[in-house]
């Protein structure tokens, strides 16, 4: 099994084996979950040097769905991410730190023209050779975000107590990447 100090060299994330989500509570009984489509990101680095891992991710915003047409265009909308205004997100790594088999990044995540540091604890899930020669990385993350602190406010009030959506995002982050030649 490889480890991540034998990681070196520079990755792209492999848009059709990675996923990008999130999942929120809606109106404080269930979960919603949903998925960006169209993004891309480069990882580069020295394993033996966890200081040297330099990652870059920009999503287009308007591939958000969760696969309910009314509600992403809700989402898509001023009252969340205003993707006409705000097209893209984007995070860039500021620093990366080993913790037994885990990374953990930190860096900078824009959303709505808001930028706020980060730390995403990735856990390694490996390198393989694929089919077709290619040397895959796999790693899942996550970590949870204040949607108000990237100014996504809107709610609603329930009858019952409590509102609509809660303020907790989960970014939930199932990446495979492929090693350039």
């Amino acid at each position: 099994m490889t480890n991540l100090s034998d990681l070196n060299g520079t990755y792209v994330l492999d848009p059709a084996h990675t996923r990008l989500g999130f999942v929120t509570r809606h109106a404080m009984v269930t979960k919603v979950r949903g998925s960006f489509t169209d993004f891309e990101g480069t990882a580069s680095g020295n394993g033996s040097d966890p200081s040297s891992a330099k990652v870059a991710v920009s999503i287009a915003t308007d591939s958000f769905t969760t696969g309910v047409a009314d509600r992403d265009a809700h989402i898509k909308s001023g009252d969340f991410l205003e993707t006409d205004k705000f097209p893209k997100i984007t995070f860039a790594s500021t620093s990366a730190a080993v913790k037994g088999d885990d990374l953990e990044l930190t860096g900078d995540l824009t959303i709505k023209g808001i930028t706020k540091p980060v730390t995403i604890p990735f856990e390694f899930d490996g390198e393989a050779k694929d089919p077709f020669g290619n040397i895959r990385v796999g790693f899942e993350g996550k970590v949870k975000i204040s949607r108000k602190d990237f100014g996504i406010t809107w709610n609603a009030a329930l009858e019952t107590g409590g509102v609509l959506v809660s303020d907790d995002v989960t970014l939930e982050l199932e990446v495979s990447a492929i090693k350039q030649a």
